[in-house]
Order: C-alpha cells, then structure tokens, then sequence
C-alpha cells in the first residue's frame, strides 16, 4: 500500500505503540487484497463481537491495551445484539449457569471494555443497527468500517454505502484509524453484478427462501435481480426495506452476498440500470419450482422430526418496527380464528433495544403480552449456541438462524398457523 505521511507515522510509531500496530494489521490487510491505499471512513461503524465468551481472551487484551494507551474510536459505533435475557428469555438452572459462567461469563466486563472503546450509548446492541430507532443510518455513498453479514449487504445494498464484509476487531480499528483499505466493495468496478437473477413466480417470493435460493447460486457474487421490483415496488419504503433485509440477511449467510441491486430499487440500480451488469454475467432464472426445491433442501436436524415445537423464534435480523407490528396483529388476530388464547409453544420475539423501548409505549405492547408471546433483544443465534438446545425442537423463519442452528424453518404463515394452533 502506498501510505500518506501521516500514516507512514503512525506506522513508524508516531501515536505510540497501540496505534502502530493497529496501522500495521490494517496495512497488511490492504496488501493481502490489493488495496492501494487507505480512504477515509464518513459514517459510524458497527461491529460484530458483542459476547463475552471467556475463551476470547485475545479479544478482551487487546480491547485492554487499547483502553491504556488512551485510545478511543474516530467513529464510535453499534454492537450486534447481546446474548442473554433471562426475563424475557426463559432459561432453567443449567441454561443460566451455561449462560453466566460458561459462555457468555465475560459479557458485563465486555460492556465495559465497549463502553470505554467507543459504544454510542449503553444499549447500542443490535444486528440491525441501521433501523432509524437506532440511528447509525449510513448514506449513499459513505465509506464504512463494518461487521455483521446481514448488516453490511443491507448497507451497501438498500443504502447505497460502501462497506467489505469485514472481521472482528478490523471493524473495529477501521473505527479507530478512521480509515479503511480500499479494495473489494470499495471500489465502483467490484460494485458492478456478475449475475443476473430473474424472478419469475407467480406471487410475491418469500424472502427468506429468495434470499437463501440467490445465496447458494451466486455465493460471494454480486447479482443484479430482475422482476422482483413487478412484486414490491419501486419505493424503498418502510414494508420494502424489512423485505429487502430478510432477503439479504439469507443470501449473506445463504451465500456470502455482500452487496444485490434490485431493478428499478436500490440506489444504484436507479441510477445506472443495467450499466450496473457485467458483459460476462452468469444468469439465474428462479420461478416458484426452484423456490419449492429450495425449501425442500433445508435439512431437519431434529432427532425426532415429528417432535413438537416448544419454542419459537422471530426476528433475525431483528424486526423493524413495521415487522413487530405486523407479527403482533397476525398472532393476534390468528388466535382469535383458531379460537385460542394464548401460543402453542414459547414465542419470542426479537428486535433491537430503542424499538422495543418505543414499542412497549404503545397499546401494541399489551396485545402481544396477551398472546403469552415474548419480546426481546437478544440474539437468537447467541442463545442457541448453548449445546443445551441442539436436542430441543426449536422452530424459526430466519434463514440465518437454521443456517447456524438446530432451529428448523418453516415458511412464515407455516410458523403462524403452529404458534396458533390451526388444526391440520
């Protein structure tokens, strides 16, 4: 990399000795793909290790070293969602202790440590920091310095940014340099599609099953997707922007998607059209058959298939505001039909902090406490790393979260018409 003055000091050791090293882990990051130089980061960042596992003691000393040089990040930032809520998310005694002194024993030192770096406020925890409750809502354009699959697509995708699909704790230096190595998504010729995938179904594509079909196909591809806009629209909304992250959150992890256009859409596909599309692009046609095989795929990993569900999980990504709403008033309103009062198994419900503060104000709060639902802010991928739970039958529609889990995926309406009780 060809480095400025200033970062050619702060290499040689110019701000002390924490500072050199985080320059030369970011410059050798850059050479490894070819980045010419550094540009300058002009939004908040968001990083990815938000749990206090004991086992990453390398983590916790480097946070430590950098809190004693004096060290503070250029951009403070978001953290991913933490890991434990015991009023809300049931737990028996071994869960607890697993939680509290096996895997998550280090979380309240963690948050200090955060805190101390550069956390934007306390409860600055969730995947999908970029909900206007939260506030760290990047701008087309912006130069970032992010982790967090579904975070980064949704970023470089629905808000135009520019963001890599960055590690932890390069999130977070990128934060404290203030800059980043230009390459991979950085750059406007990698931000062109390689694909292009045309929606051909009869109906609305579910878009946790489109997301996870687009990821398995292109893999770290860029696609340009047509035809969807025939379905959603071409506003982005607040309904389209929670489509667009379920999609992308599934074809990042699906996949390794780091950035989609949507025609007539997203921000660049507005712009430039179909300039956006390569000469050699690859073409995926997906129509409702490939959408069935798809679902069809996803293995079950349930020891009994036939079990019964005893626990639910909604919201990963975390729901918007939108979302929640909507996902009260269906549970609502199904128990009703189904002539019920309450869920059939443990229903949880996950969203971000500042939306849960502002939706438990509302009269939408008390409905969905009358369905025996719960909401939280956890992360539903942190509670199921708990081996604990790998022989429970845990139900989700989060494509993300089966990827990682034992959780088993069914569609939405599937999910709605169990926690219900709609008899067959």
């Amino acid at each position: 990399m060809k480095l400025t003055k200033e970062e050619q000091e702060i290499l040689d050791g110019s701000k002390g000795e924490v500072m050199s090293k985080i320059m030369r882990t970011m410059v050798e990051l850059g050479d490894i793909f070819g980045a010419e130089r550094f540009v300058d980061i002009t939004h908040d960042g968001h990083i990815v290790t938000s749990m206090g596992i004991p086992l990453l003691k390398p983590l916790y000393r480097t946070m430590q070293e950098i809190i004693d040089a004096g060290i503070t990040a250029k951009w403070k930032f978001t953290a991913d969602p933490r890991p434990i809520d015991y009023k809300n998310v049931k737990c028996n005694l071994l869960d607890k202790l697993i939680f509290s002194k096996i895997m998550y024993g280090k979380q309240q030192d963690y948050e200090v440590q955060l805190n101390q770096v550069g956390l934007k406020d306390k409860d600055a925890f969730s995947c999908a920091c970029y909900h206007k409750e939260m506030g760290n809502i990047p701008q087309k354009g912006d130069i970032l310095s992010w982790a967090e699959s579904s975070a980064v697509v949704y970023a470089n995708s629905v808000l135009g940014a520019r963001c890599n699909r960055n590690s932890g704790m390069i999130d977070l230096f990128g934060c404290i340099l203030g800059k980043v190595p230009e390459f991979g998504l950085l750059l406007d010729e990698n931000r062109k599609a390689n694909w292009i995938v045309e929606i051909k179904t009869t109906k609305i594509p579910e878009a946790q099953i489109l997301g996870s079909a687009i990821g398995i196909a292109v893999g770290d591809g860029v696609p340009y997707i047509k035809g969807l806009d025939k379905f959603i629209g071409t506003k982005l909304d607040d309904h389209v922007c929670a489509y667009l992250k379920d999609m992308g959150a599934a074809s990042a992890s699906n996949g390794a998607v780091g950035l989609f256009h949507v025609e007539n859409l997203t921000p660049e596909a507005k712009e430039s059209g179909e300039k956006l599309i390569r000469k050699d692009a690859k073409k995926l046609v997906i129509d409702d058959e490939y959408l069935q095989k798809t679902y069809d795929n996803y293995p079950i990993l349930w020891k009994n298939k036939e079990a019964k569900p005893k626990l639910c999980f909604i919201g990963c990504p975390h729901l918007s505001m939108e979302q929640l709403n909507a996902w009260t008033d269906n549970i609502f309103n199904s128990l009703i039909k189904n002539g019920r009062s309450k869920v059939t198994c443990r229903t949880i419900l996950c969203t971000s902090p500042a939306i849960a503060k502002e939706f438990e104000k509302s009269a939408q709060y008390l409905k969905l406490q009358a369905t025996g639902a719960k909401l939280t802010s956890i992360c539903p991928l942190m509670y199921l790393n708990n081996p604990l739970t790998h022989s429970r039958p845990i139900i989700t529609c989060s494509n993300k979260l089966r990827t990682y889990t034992a959780a088993r995926f069914y569609r939405e309406q599937e999910i709605l018409d169990i926690i219900t009780g709609k008899e067959n």
